[in-house]
């Protein structure tokens, strides 16, 4: 029983059940590591700006996802704004693990137990393929950046920052 649990997680089920065209890419980096999306990318071998991390927030206290690229930092006050709020946080990691029902180094921004909503930095759209996590420390997976945007529900806006 427990192969089966492990053969996908509720992010790698939604982009199959959806018929989302993706790929699955492991790797070997701790999350606790400096630079950890620097590195993710580096043993992935690709544009640490294709490169998304996903950030769990609180937009005048209402859960929100951030979804970055690894090279910057996200822009808080651009994220409220994109939110329509006044002032972005970033949110508790427990609460971020519980609504989203993944652990840090591992929130993917698809299929999370909560429908949070979503935005997504407007870069991601002039890419080919952003790499997001697929749910799990270790494994990372690349779809079409239209896609991440239509299966999160998410608005896209200039949220990173430098």
């Amino acid at each position: 029983m427990a192969k089966a649990k492990s053969a996908g997680t509720p992010a790698t089920v939604l982009l199959t059940r959806e018929q989302v065209a993706h790929t699955l890419h492991p790797y070997d980096v701790s999350p606790d590591l400096p630079n950890y999306g620097a590195l993710v990318a580096a043993a992935l071998g690709v544009d640490p700006a294709a490169l998304l991390k996903t950030l769990v927030t609180e937009v005048d206290g209402a859960l929100t996802v951030a979804v970055v690229p690894v090279t910057g930092e996200l822009d808080l006050k651009a994220l409220a704004a994109a939110a329509g709020g006044k002032r972005a946080v970033l949110a508790d990691r427990a609460a971020a693990e519980r609504a989203t029902g993944y652990v840090r180094g591992g929130i993917s921004p698809l299929g999370q137990r909560k429908a949070l909503p979503t935005v997504v930095d407007a870069s991601a759209l002039a890419r080919p393929l952003v790499y997001v996590s697929a749910g799990r420390r270790g494994l990372q997976v690349s779809l079409a950046p239209a896609d991440l945007v239509r299966l999160t529900g998410a608005t896209t806006a200039p949220i990173a920052g430098g």
